[in-house]
């Protein structure tokens, strides 16, 4: 009789240890699912819109860089085809996600002060009531908002790493220059502005790839 009692005492301990160990794999999966959600949720909606708006910065871009050009005259083609060293390079660089994002963002701040400087240069060059005028200052306003969208969404998915900041501090523009060399150098920035944000774009989208793998 005894050995009996002892049987049933322990199979109602395995039966009761059994019991909790589904439990806490239960409340293990819900946990791992709601990190989960939570880090679809971080990488979802910040990252649609960022995409988005880098969509059409640069659709906006590539309009803009063609009006650019045939305001320039016959040489303008020529123009685009040179490099200047104090213009931010196109590429983004860095290994991990959090180094591309940041490099995105340190791009884009980096290519803003050029923006303004395009701009007031071709003050001197364009009538007050250009349309290039027009569009230069919408897509360097556009371009502002997504410095701030990149800026919320890294912080968002690294919340314990310090916020993107241009290397080497503020950007140091060129002196002002004589009419030819204006017009060469308001082409590369626009020019290279619109292959650094085809470059976003594509790190964007691999990033959300690997996001909708996560899940």
């Amino acid at each position: 009789m005894n050995g009996h009692v002892k049987s049933m005492h322990f199979q109602l301990c395995m039966e009761a240890a059994a019991t909790l160990l589904s439990l806490l794999l239960i409340m293990a999966v819900d946990s791992t699912r709601g990190v989960a959600a939570s880090s679809n949720q971080e990488c979802g909606n910040p990252l649609l819109q960022t995409l988005r708006l880098t969509k059409l910065i640069r659709m906006e871009s590539v309009e803009l860089l063609r009006k650019y050009k045939a305001s320039q005259g016959e040489l303008s083609e020529l123009f685009c085809k040179g490099s200047l060293s104090e213009v931010p390079d196109p590429n983004i660089s860095g290994l991990e996600s959090s180094q591309r994002i940041a490099s995105i963002s340190m791009q884009l701040q980096a290519f803003l002060p050029h923006f303004k400087w395009v701009y007031e240069q071709q003050t001197d060059l364009l009538s007050p009531t250009s349309l290039l005028l027009d569009q230069l200052s919408t897509v360097r306003a556009r371009s502002r908002d997504l410095v701030a969208l990149v800026n919320n969404f890294y912080r968002d998915l690294f919340p314990n790493l310090p916020a993107p900041e241009p290397a080497g501090g503020p950007t140091t523009l060129p002196p002002r220059k004589n009419y030819f060399q204006q017009k060469l150098y308001g082409c590369i920035v626009l020019k290279t502005y619109k292959d650094f944000l085809f470059n976003a774009i594509e790190e964007l989208r691999s990033l959300k790839t690997r996001c909708a793998g996560g899940r």
